[in-house]
C-alpha cells in the first residue's frame, strides 16, 4: 500500500513533467541546510529559555530518530521496489536508512517549537503548514513511505512535549537541570556505543553488498553527537556564561547575525577538514559536535563578553 502510494505521486510527478518538484526539493533541502538557523536566532536574540526549549527538542528529535533508524534499519523506498524513481536529486540528502524520517523529525520540533513559544496564531498557522509540506514532500519525491513520515511526525511532537514537562519541572526544580544533564549526556554516550557496536543487515545483489551499514551510520553520528554535545555545552553555559539574549532591535539583532557567519563555515567546511585526519562518521560527529558547542556556549560567550564591555 505504501509503495502503491509513491508511484501514485510518480505518475502525478510525470503527468505535470515534475512542475512541483524544485519546491518540494527546496522544502526538503531547507529544513536540514537552514532551519535549524531559526532556533539558533530565537536563543541567541529573541528568548534564551525559549531558544533552549526548541533546540534542546530539536536535538533530542534527531537523536531519537536516528536510535530507531539505526535499529529498525528499513531500506529506502527504490530499494524495496524498483519501480519506485525519487525526483530530482533527492536522493543525494536521502542517507541512511529510511525509517523514520529525519526531515520530518526535524522539522517538527523547529517549527512546532517556534509556534509554541510565540503562540502568534499566523505564525501557528504558517509553520503548521510547513510540517505538513515538509512531510508530504518526503513521500511526493519517492524516498520515504507514509509510515516513515508518520513516525517522524510523532517523534517531533513526542520530544516537544516531553521537553516542555521537562523545563516545566526545572522552572520548580532549578537544582535538578545538572543532573539531567548528566543524564542526557550519559544516554548519548551509550547510544552512541550501541549504534557503534550492533549488528546491521549486509545484504549482497549478485555478489554487491546492497547498502553499506558504515554509511548507513553516518548521520547516526551526527545526530547523537549533536545531542551528547548539547549537555556539557549547556552546563558550560550556565555554569561560566549566563549571557542574556540581545533582544530584537536593530542593535540587539546584529550581533547575532554576525554570529551566523561562522556557524555558516562550520556547517559548510568543518567535515571536509576533519576527514583529512578522521574517518568520515567520525569527522561528521566530530563537526556536528562542534556546531553544537559553538551555538549552545562559544557565541554566548562572545555576545556576553560584548554586553559586558558595552554595559
Amino acid at each position: 500500500m505504501d509503495i502503491e502510494y509513491l508511484l501514485l505521486l510518480q505518475e502525478f510527478r510525470n503527468a505535470i513533467n515534475d512542475f512541483l518538484t524544485p519546491f518540494m526539493e527546496w522544502i526538503s533541502h531547507f529544513v536540514v541546510a537552514y532551519l535549524l538557523g531559526a532556533a539558533v536566532l530565537v536563543y541567541w536574540c529573541f528568548s534564551k529559555r525559549k531558544g533552549l526549549y526548541v533546540l534542546v527538542s530539536t536535538y533530542l528529535s534527531v537523536c531519537i530518530n536516528s536510535i530507531i533508524k539505526l535499529t529498525v534499519c528499513a531500506y529506502r523506498p527504490w530499494i524495496k521496489d524498483p519501480r519506485v524513481v525519487p525526483a530530482g536529486d533527492a536522493m543525494t540528502e536521502s542517507t541512511g536508512y529510511s525509517f523514520p524520517s529525519g526531515h520530518t523529525s526535524t522539522a517538527v520540533p523547529i517549527y512546532g517549537g517556534i509556534a509554541h513559544v510565540f503562540k502568534k496564531r499566523w505564525l501557528s498557522i504558517l509553520c503548521f503548514a510547513l510540517m505538513i509540506i515538509t512531510g508530504f514532500s518526503r513521500n511526493y519525491l519517492g524516498v520515504h513511505t507514509p509510515q516513515d513520515v508518520l513516525v517522524g511526525f510523532m517523534i517531533g511532537g513526542g520530544s516537544l512535549y516531553a521537553m516542555q514537562k521537562l523545563f516545566d519541572y526545572l522552572d520548580e526544580h532549578p537544582e535538578k537541570e545538572d543532573m539531567c544533564l548528566l543524564l542526557g549526556f550519559l544516554f548519548g554516550i551509550a547510544a552512541l556505543i550501541y549504534i557503534s557496536f550492533k549488528q546491521y543487515p549486509t545484504d549482497y545483489v549478485n555478489g554487491e553488498l546492497l547498502v553499506d551499514p558504515r554509511r548507513m551510520m553516518r548521520d547516526g553520528y551526527k545526530d547523537i553527537g549533536q545531542f551528547a554535545a548539547f549537555c556539557p555545552a549547556r552546563y558550560l553555559e550556565k555554569k561560566f556564561v549566563r549571557f542574556k539574549e540581545t533582544g530584537f532591535s536593530k542593535k540587539g539583532v546584529i550581533l547575532p547575525l554576525i554570529g551566523m557567519i561562522p556557524l555558516f563555515f562550520i556547517a559548510a567546511f568543518l567535515p571536509s577538514l576533519l576527514k583529512k585526519v578522521l574517518d568520515a562518521n567520525m569527522a561528521g560527529m566530530v563537526a556536528q559536535m562542534t556546531l553544537t558547542v559553538y551555538i549552545i556556549f562559544l557565541w554566548p560567550a562572545v555576545i556576553k563578553a560584548f554586553q559586558k564591555n558595552n554595559g
